[in-house]
This record gives structure tokens, C-alpha cells and sequence, in this order.
């Protein structure tokens, strides 16, 4: 999920509500609140906390909600941060894997931060994990894969390997156990999904997750239509570059779920630095719209 501001900086809560009946009005299977769309880097920890909050209860149990928010780099601190999103009622409360080791450390610090936080927090909470690609991307190994899937704690992985035979193992490695893969690489949304992969998660959810809710209902149904299909999801997905999550706050704009493109971590003009902009946009929207007229058709 993003999180749309007001032109003061201030959460746009009127327009988050109508943005999250616009998810779930598009197929949308759960919500990822506070994540890194969300900004949740340049949130506040009581920003953090009444996003999940109010994303909760604008659901009323209508899809799973689940959410993040710990940034920080000390284990008290973010023992701190997953206890307050606990608080807020979330179906599960997602670790960064990036939070449990730094770049120059190995599984053994890895499984120790871990241990840490799992002792913090109620033994009956579902957890997810998030392999956030900021402040930098750390992929799970398949040893700490394996430990978390046959731990029982875990609901899901939100896979960021971008790599279809790395997502392929890890579907092995998790085969009777309740850890679903999430893929989050548009490029190989549709391959992952006929690989057996548990949903996608990926960043042009925000555009039309309707579409690939699409492709995981009636792909299989309609080869060469997902192929065609799968073709314009991953070119549109070439647009993350101009500026996201800006960038779909101008999208939302256009379709009017809320009025300001104001974005806490992107704070320059995107159509100043990524000329043409604006008309990918143009694109992305008719291209969606012919291929739901497509689909209407089938």
C-alpha cells in the first residue's frame, strides 16, 4: 500500500480510505500496510501505528491486513516498533530481513536478532518476512527459508529474489508447511504464478492489481491471453523507475482517489526529471483499459 499526504505533509486519511476500498473494489487478496510503498522510513512510529490501525478497521475483516514498520537498527528498539503494530489488531505482523542482519553478517547474527524478537513477541502472533529492498536487499538463505517455514510461526515470504529457479526452491523448500511465497518482481509474476507461487506482492498492485488477480483466477484457463497479458504487466512495471511511489500517487490522482502527489520520499518534480512521464501513464491506463474490455470479451 502507499500512503497518500496532503500538500502539508500530513496523512491524506480521507483519501487512504477511498484508496483502500479502490484495492479491495480490484481483487485485491490482503493489504500490506507500512511497508516500504508505504514510505514507512520517513513515518513516524505513531505514523506507523495508526496506519495499520486505520487500515484495520476500514477493512472490518473484509481481507487479511497485514503490516510492518520496524526501521530501526537496534533489537529494542524495534522489539518497540512490532509491538506497537501488534497492538493495532493486523492479521500478521511482518519482519524486514534486513533489520535482522547487517550486510557484512552471516546467518548466525541472522537467527540470533531473530530468536530475540520471536522471545519479544506473543507466541500466537503470525508473522510474515519482507525482504526490503532498502536500506539494502537481503536475501533469505535456504537454511533460514526452511527454519522459518517449519517454525509454524510464519504465513508468508514476501520474495524479492526477482529470480524464477531461486523462486522455485524456495516453493520446494516450503512444500507442507504454512510459509506462501509472494513474489514481488513483475517480470516474473506469471511464470512464478504457473510455478505454483502463492500470490504476487509487487509494487504495480498499485495500478491494477486487477489484472493479476486476473492472470492467478483464469491465466491457466486462457494460455495465450496471459501470455499477451503478461507481456504489457511487465513492460508497464518498467515505469517503477520514474519516480515510484510518486509516481502512483499521479496515477491516483488521475482516477481520482485522492488530489495531491505529495511524497515524503521522493521529493522532486517526476515530470521535470523523467520526461515523458506523464504520457507512460497515458499508456499504462488506456493499455489496462483495452485489456479489461479484452477480458470482458472472454
Amino acid at each position: 500500500m502507499i500512503t497518500p499526504f496532503r500538500p502539508d505533509n500530513t496523512v491524506d486519511w480521507e483519501g487512504y480510505a477511498r484508496l483502500i476500498e479502490w484495492y479491495l473494489d480490484n481483487g485485491a487478496h490482503g493489504l500490506f500496510a507500512v511497508c516500504q510503498s508505504s514510505e514507512m522510513q520517513f513515518l513516524s512510529l505513531d505514523e506507523r501505528r495508526e496506519l495499520a490501525r486505520f487500515t484495520v478497521e476500514r477493512v472490518a475483516s473484509r481481507a487479511p491486513v497485514v503490516a510492518s514498520g520496524h526501521i530501526s537498527d537496534s533489537i529494542a528498539d524495534q522489539k518497540e516498533e512490532l509491538l506497537t503494530i501488534a497492538d493495532t489488531g493486523v492479521d500478521a505482523v511482518v519482519l524486514v530481513t534486513n533489520r535482522l542482519a547487517a550486510a557484512d553478517e552471516d546467518s548466525s547474527a541472522f537467527r540470533a536478532r531473530m530468536d530475540a524478537l520471536l522471545e519479544a513477541l506473543p507466541s500466537d502472533l503470525m508473522l510474515g518476512l519482507y525482504e526490503c529492498p532498502a536500506p539494502y536487499r537481503r536475501l533469505l538463505t535456504d537454511e533460514e527459508v526452511s527454519w522459518c517455514a517449519h517454525s509454524g510461526r510464519f504465513a508468508f515470504l514476501k520474495d524479492v529474489t526477482c529470480n524464477l529457479e531461486h523462486l522455485k526452491r524456495r516453493l520446494a523448500l516450503v512444500a507442507g508447511t504454512p510459509l506462501a511465497i509472494n513474489n514481488a518482481n513483475a517480470a516474473i509474476a506469471w511464470p512464478a504464478i504457473q510455478a505454483g507461487g502463492h500470490g504476487f506482492s509487487g509494487v504495480m498492485n498499485n495500478f491494477h492489481p486487477d489484472l493479476y488477480r486476473w492472470l492467478i483466477d483464469h491465466g491457466e484457463a486462457h494460455p495465450e491471453f496471459a501470455a499477451e497479458l503478461d507481456t504489457f504487466l511487465v513492460l508497464a512495471a518498467m515505469s517503477e523507475s520514474l519516480g515510484y511511489p510518486k509516481l502512483a500517487k499521479h496515477y491516483h490522482r488521475r482516477i481520482g482517489t485522492f488530489d495531491s502527489v505529495h511524497s515524503r520520499s521522493v521529493s522532486y518534480d517526476i515530470d521535470e526529471r523523467h520526461w515523458a512521464a506523464d504520457v507512460v501513464l497515458d499508456q499504462i491506463l488506456e493499455g489496462a483499459d483495452r485489456l479489461r474490455n479484452r477480458i470482458k470479451s472472454l
